[in-house]
């Protein structure tokens, strides 16, 4: 059985960082692609980062320079660094394992709230 297990959200005032981590089991972490993608309410899921097997990242734009993806493929986990956080990046943070071909898995979320 797969599973996806996010932890490290919370509640943080603007400009604060927080550290979110996806433990996976079930899956040949190594071999995936990992991403991070956020749902605010009303709004569409989006990609926020992600990181290949190989370790090539790619972000959204909007969070370019202040978020961080790495992969600890010893811990099958990834990580989120969110530094710089705004108001606007509040929403539902959601890991998700992708492997080429295949139906992607996701964890079943994690709040962020920035707020003051």
């Amino acid at each position: 059985q797969v599973q996806l297990v996010e932890s490290g959200g919370g509640l943080v005032q603007p400009g604060g960082s927080l550290r979110l981590s996806c433990t996976t089991s079930g899956i040949v972490f190594s071999i995936y692609s990992m991403g991070w993608y956020r749902q605010a309410p009303g709004e569409q899921r989006e990609l926020v980062a992600s990181i290949t097997d190989g370790g090539t990242t790619n972000y959204a734009h909007s969070v370019k320079g202040r978020f961080t993806v790495s992969r600890e493929n010893a811990k099958n986990t990834v990580h989120l660094q969110m530094n710089s956080l705004k108001p606007e990046d509040t929403a539902v943070y959601y890991c998700n394992a992708h492997y080429k071909g295949t139906a992607p898995f996701w964890g079943q979320g994690t709040q962020v709230t920035v707020s003051s």
